[in-house]
């Protein structure tokens, strides 16, 4: 018997446990499938599961600055998806006013909800803590958080912001890189939505 077709039998008898096992409500359901050297089978797409290895620190000091980080992206991911969901959903309705006008009667409008929302707490906030949290924002939505103003606000907005940010020693320019300088922020954040590391969900004050 040669290699695939131990590969298609494996599949096969893998798919009719998994169908067996499944309670169903009624007597019908549709299912995708592929066709493999001339056979049609059930086809399931499965959600990619990050794997975590240990940690292991060469010493103390790397083990202390670890767990700062920790404690540093529990505190501000709250506000990351509450600034994110908030965000998206400005966006989309900006899309929708076609009006000069009433866009920038709209851009008020979000400027004060942002205000409302944020000013009191992100104020005790230290200037790493702000970095993390500004990097969170950009991987919530795709995009750094100088786009987004620059898009809610405009050009001389954006500067603006981007220039206080520089006096308090953070860079509204800063993008998000999962894979290399920010791996252990996102390896951290992974855990934190896999449920692995508990955080307090933030709700927004007002909707």
């Amino acid at each position: 018997m040669n290699t695939s077709r131990i590969v298609f039998l494996v599949l096969f008898f893998f798919t009719v446990h998994l169908l067996v096992a499944q309670k169903v409500n009624d007597s019908t359901y549709t299912t995708r499938t592929v066709v493999f050297e001339g056979d049609t089978i059930p086809y399931f797409a499965f959600e990619p599961i990050p794997i975590f290895t240990p940690k292991v620190f060469k010493n103390k000091r790397e083990e202390r600055k670890y767990g700062r980080l920790k404690r540093y992206v529990v505190k501000v991911y709250p506000y990351a998806e509450v600034a994110g969901e908030m965000l998206r959903y400005f966006d989309d309705t900006l899309k929708t006013i076609k009006s000069e006008a009433r866009r920038k009667k709209y851009l008020k409008k979000v400027e004060e909800e942002l205000k409302q929302e944020f000013t009191g707490e992100l104020k005790k906030l230290t200037i790493l803590q702000g970095i993390i949290l500004v990097k969170l924002i950009d991987r919530e939505t795709g995009n750094t958080s100088y786009d987004l103003i620059k898009q809610l606000r405009g050009s001389f907005s954006a500067f603006l912001w981007q220039s206080l940010a520089r006096l308090f020693g953070s860079n509204l320019k800063l993008e998000y890189d999962p894979t290399g300088e920010d791996r252990l922020i996102e390896e951290i954040v992974q855990k934190i939505e896999l449920g692995l590391i508990p955080y307090e969900k933030r709700e927004r004050k007002k909707k």
